[in-house]
């Protein structure tokens, strides 16, 4: 790819973001109703291409259970809310009510509160006797100390999530986690990330993970472009990263590892366009966010919204525009993508003649739209 100049010592790519790129239609169209969106990694299956990120605001147990059932995959915050307090309800219709820079620092006593080995065992239980696939999320920092509490209480997919996350992490204060030989010891299939490049990518897929989470998290509640001065433009990182994959199948000799847009799926297009660049499937949060059922009651945060040291995201608002059945499935009421998101997707492949996600990763896109 070529380069530009930004000065005499520094040089640069041009990248591009969901908001530069469009799908382009194709000579063949199909009904929606004959698009399959069904996306399978490991053994388990699940009928819509969406995993819901590990966040307060969006995933409780009930809600994890709730897009279980909808076909698609909750993953549940391990360091969070429920994993600290019995009934974190009231605290968060407290954090709802908060203003200004007052949130920030009450949302760093709140999650001051030890994380309870007891409690993650509570919620892996709840969630798997509803009968859905069972997902749980650790950063890497908490990863050992818990890993074992999560595999043994039931889990059936971990995640390991964090801002940016690599395969050599170096440290000389602290043992690291060793990724692969961690991946290699678990019995149950992990997705690990967020990476942005090809290089980090293809070293998490050598550690044996079965997913990599492209993007930094966080999506519209983060801040980390403004306070560490980090970000990658997604359409490119998710291209990026599908490359990665593409040169690991021939490395493995045929290991096929999932590739899932973490960031920037605000809208229905932004979903189908993570898809059109190379995604199996995506990760969201703020599209939940606007759930009326979603816990965070309208406000959206992650992880980085409370670190105790360096907060890199902000608790935000979202109007709450319907159930997160309607969000998914329609009928939609607004005419911005926040709403319907899977049946945009199945007119959008219908549209350009697909019927499988992983034809529509072929499909043309264009840019200067």
């Amino acid at each position: 790819m070529s380069e530009i100049q930004i000065g005499q010592a520094k040089r640069a790519r041009r990248a591009y973001s969901f908001d530069d790129i469009a799908i382009v239609p194709s000579r063949r169209t199909r009904d929606p109703e004959e698009v399959s969106t069904v996306w399978q990694i490991d053994a388990y299956r699940f009928d819509i291409p969406v995993l819901a990120a590990p966040m307060d605001s969006v995933m409780s147990p009930e809600t994890a259970i709730t897009l279980g059932r909808f076909g698609g995959l909750g993953v549940l915050n391990l360091e969070g809310l429920w994993t600290r307090y019995e009934d974190p309800t009231g605290l968060l219709e407290e954090v709802a009510g908060l203003e200004g820079a007052e949130a920030t620092r009450r949302m760093q006593q709140i999650y001051t509160e030890p994380v309870k080995a007891e409690l993650i065992t509570e919620r892996v239980r709840q969630i798997r006797d509803a009968g859905v696939t069972v997902a749980g999320s650790l950063s890497p920092q908490r990863t050992q100390e818990f890993a074992k509490t999560v595999v043994d209480a039931g889990v059936d997919m971990f995640v390991i999530r964090g801002t940016t996350v690599s395969a050599e992490h170096v440290s000389g204060q602290a043992e690291p986690l060793n990724l692969k030989e961690f991946i290699y010891e678990l019995d149950v299939p992990v997705i690990v990330g967020g990476c942005a490049t090809h290089q980090a990518a293809l070293h998490l897929m050598r550690t044996g993970a079965a997913g990599v989470l492209v993007g930094f998290g966080g999506g519209a509640a983060h801040t980390t472009r403004t306070v560490l001065g980090v970000a990658v433009p997604m359409a490119s990182a998710v291209a990026d990263v599908a490359a990665a994959r593409r040169d690991y199948l021939d490395e493995s000799g045929g290991r096929y590892v999932h590739v899932i847009a973490d960031g920037s799926i605000g809208t229905s297009g932004d979903l189908a366009k993570a898809i059109a660049c190379g995604a199996d499937a995506v990760m969201v949060g703020s599209p939940f966010a606007r759930a009326t059922d979603a816990p965070g009651l309208g406000f959206h945060w992650g992880a980085e919204a409370h670190h105790g040291d360096l907060p890199r995201g902000q608790r935000v608002q979202f109007e709450q525009v319907g159930t997160l059945e309607q969000i998914l499935f329609g009928p939609s009421h607004v005419a911005d993508g926040t709403m319907n998101l899977i049946g945009a997707l199945r007119r959008s492949m219908a549209t350009t003649g697909y019927t499988e996600l992983k034809e529509f990763q072929r499909v043309e896109v264009v840019t200067g739209c």
